[in-house]
């Protein structure tokens, strides 16, 4: 692991120096590609040397120990002993699980798609409050939100939605978002004030690039058809709307959104990518059980993964026993703790089993 851990730093050094070298700095390429270098680079050798610092003063501490005999010097070399032990365990803990192989999937923009399920129109309402609260927390980080197909009913809910969202490490913040979320609160359109459990299904797709997911043009029916709102109500009269269908799996998807019917395949397309592409990591990662034991929760759109319920103010993430009582500031996108305690307690579980 320490020989790693030099080697990351040198590399980390060597970086630095020459991302000031007219040669690269000419470079577009080049400087680009040590740009990405250095910032994954970045928090292993700065970890590595507050920890290496943290050493050489837990060295010094035991030195005035072993040689000094003055009663002062003493005690302050057991209080610099004991702080230097406890930052070098810390380190330590925190370099294992940022040497952890990464998501390679993790860098990526996405396509997310919610869906109204369970609670009809209470349900739709729930949809469009979650696509507010994930793009409140996507404009919080500077990423680009862009509707690519809405169904939207009279009320302002959402019978489904997908949209991009493009920015650096998306996928690795959003991830742990696939699944469904069930909302237990008094519908708007109840006037005997019960409270109702509805739900809302979650998916959120790696956007996959060309070369990745190649898809035959013969393997695709594409239909065009006009526009409409809430309602069913026509807002286009020209028949720019494209659907979508991929044959050999039974895929559809649509896409409304823009007047130009190239630029609705073009978004259409994009998804299909995206479906296929999450298709085949799934049947991968279902071919390596290992890797599944250490994931929080299966990512499927069906499993239960989270309770929002209003009149307790309360979350909980069933898959790791997470409660939190601030649920307003949390559906206004306040979501990071969450997600960082998902990522704490996948991190243990892939630590738990890089050593089991």
């Amino acid at each position: 692991m320490f020989d790693k851990l030099e080697d990351i730093e040198r590399r980390f050094r060597q970086n630095s120096l020459r991302l000031y070298e007219p040669e690269v700095i000419n470079d577009n390429e080049l400087y680009t590609k040590l740009l990405k270098e250095q910032r994954e680079l970045e928090p292993v050798a700065l970890k590595y040397r507050e920890y290496k610092e943290a050493k050489a003063h837990f060295d010094e501490a035991e030195a005035i120990l072993s040689e000094e005999t003055d009663r002062e010097l003493r005690d302050m070399a057991k209080e610099q002993l004991e702080e230097s032990k406890n930052l070098m365990e810390s380190c330590f803990d925190e370099l294992k699980i940022l040497l952890l192989p990464k998501d390679p999937d993790e860098d990526r923009s996405v396509i997310m798609e919610i869906r109204s399920g369970t609670g009809g129109e209470e349900a739709a309402l729930f949809a469009s409050d979650l696509y507010r609260m994930y793009s409140m927390y996507a404009d919080s980080k500077g990423w680009k939100t862009e509707v690519i197909y809405a169904n939207a009913t009279e009320l302002g809910g959402y019978k489904e939605i997908s949209y991009s969202v493009e920015g650096e490490g998306v996928f690795g913040r959003f991830r742990f978002e696939s699944g469904t979320h069930r909302v237990q609160r008094v519908p708007v359109t109840d006037s005997q004030g019960k409270i109702q459990t509805s739900a809302v299904t979650v998916a959120v797709l790696p956007e996959a690039e060309n070369v990745e997911i190649e898809i035959d043009p013969n393997d695709l029916k594409i239909d065009t058809f006009r526009s409409s709102g809430a309602g069913g109500q026509h807002i286009n009269k020209t028949s720019s709307a494209i659907r979508i269908t991929h044959i050999p799996t039974g895929m559809v998807v649509e896409c409304q959104d823009e007047r130009s019917q190239y630029k609705n395949k073009d978004k259409a397309m994009k998804v299909l990518r995206s479906r296929l592409y999450e298709q085949k990591q799934r049947a991968a990662d279902e071919s390596r059980a290992a890797d599944r034991k250490a994931q929080v929760g299966s990512g499927d759109r069906s499993e239960r993964i989270r309770t929002y319920n209003y009149p307790q103010s309360r979350v909980t993430d069933h898959r790791i026993g997470y409660t939190m009582y601030n649920l307003s500031a949390y559906m206004d996108g306040d979501i990071q703790d969450l997600i960082d305690a998902l990522q704490l307690a996948e991190n243990a579980e892939r630590l738990k089993e890089a050593v089991g």
